[in-house]
């Protein structure tokens, strides 16, 4: 699944960045690199960014197309392994 396609307040982990080594620098410089937890809080209107939070407190603005280049995978959440 791509960040981008993640619903809001959802947990996820980032599994890769699909991006180029300079952005991949920047990303994991404000906190976004593999197997780091990620939550997307908000979406802007038409088509705008992405405000994401990070497990190490790191919260910013993505722009969509950034976001589309990160695969997550989703967390389970304590309910659902409860009733498993």
């Amino acid at each position: 699944m791509k960040l981008v396609d993640l619903p809001l307040a959802s947990a996820a982990r980032v599994s890769a960045l699909a991006v180029d080594a300079s952005l991949a620098r920047r990303l994991r410089a404000v906190g976004v690199f593999e197997d780091e937890a990620i939550v997307v809080l908000r979406r802007a209107v038409f088509g705008g960014p992405l405000h994401v939070r990070t497990s190490s407190g790191g919260e910013f603005a993505l722009d969509r197309r950034i976001a589309a280049a990160i695969d997550v995978a989703p967390e389970l959440d304590d309910t659902a392994e409860a009733a498993e």
